[in-house]
């Protein structure tokens, strides 16, 4: 019988070893601010269809991230553009962010020539009435909780304490959508990734699944354990797959020629 019971005790501490879920509150704090770096980060993404090898569709990110003081406030502002192979696929997204918690201050998309901006805080999310031609002047949703931009994921992730057997609950919403969800992460393990620049670099992989109304999906994503850093994703979905692909360096900034 005491065996039994000693058995039992060491399967529950092994199980609790393993299970090890942190959920991401803006209270406590517990993204590392700090692995956030200021920069121009670029990104090839791709779509791939296995039932028609040989087209592809691609696109070309920019997120340029950078800190500032607003109000008398240090934010991160994180600039996006989204180029596709057709004027109708670019958006462009600005972001504010708290640079003391990544807490979402202020939002403004434009996607196919509308513009959706909000100013957002920690019990609600409302239209900026001071934007011009604002098509969602007039929106306005309560929080129960504060929650994270859905539109920074990439950044996000970047600063989340990876380590083995990890799994990770954050609030998170899309702007001017549904109401935030809690959505899981959990470290599956790691990789050594070769990358388009001749490095070898030992990265978490951080996995989540859901449905997007009937379909399924997957998405795994690779950050570098020593400066973690977002390098790769892979999601699949309908039998198809979406890559994203962190450029090096060398590659031109294309904003600069604008």
């Amino acid at each position: 019988m005491k065996r039994i019971i000693i058995i039992t005790i060491c399967c529950f501490i092994g199980l609790s070893a393993y299970a090890q879920t942190d959920t991401i509150r803006l209270q406590d704090k517990r993204l590392n601010v700090s692995n956030l770096k200021p920069g121009l980060n670029q990104y090839l993404v791709y779509f791939q269809n296995p039932k028609n090898k040989q087209t592809l569709r691609f696109w070309f990110w920019l997120r340029n991230i950078q800190l500032e003081s607003r109000d008398g406030q240090k934010v991160f502002a994180i600039t996006q553009h989204w180029y596709g192979s057709y004027s109708a696929a670019y958006r462009s997204i600005y972001s504010l962010n708290s640079a003391e918690d990544f807490a979402p201050v202020y939002i403004s998309l434009n996607i196919k020539g509308v513009t959706k901006a909000y100013n957002w805080s920690k019990t609600k999310i409302t239209g900026a009435d001071s934007v011009a031609n604002n098509a969602h002047k007039d929106f306005s949703l309560d929080f129960k909780t504060p929650n994270f931009n859905w539109d920074l994921d990439i950044e996000t992730f970047e600063m989340l304490p990876l380590a083995a057997n990890k799994t990770f609950v954050i609030n998170f919403y899309d702007a001017g959508l549904s109401p935030p969800e809690y959505i899981t992460y959990k470290v599956t393990g790691s990789e050594v990734l070769a990358t388009l620049d001749n490095q070898k670099i030992d990265c978490w992989k951080l996995f989540t699944e859901g449905a997007n109304g009937s379909t399924h999906y997957t998405q795994t994503f690779w950050i570098s354990k020593k400066n973690h850093e977002f390098l790769k994703e892979e999601d699949q979905f309908n039998g198809m797959y979406r890559y994203k692909i962190k450029m090096p360096g060398a590659a031109p900034d294309l904003m600069a020629r604008f």
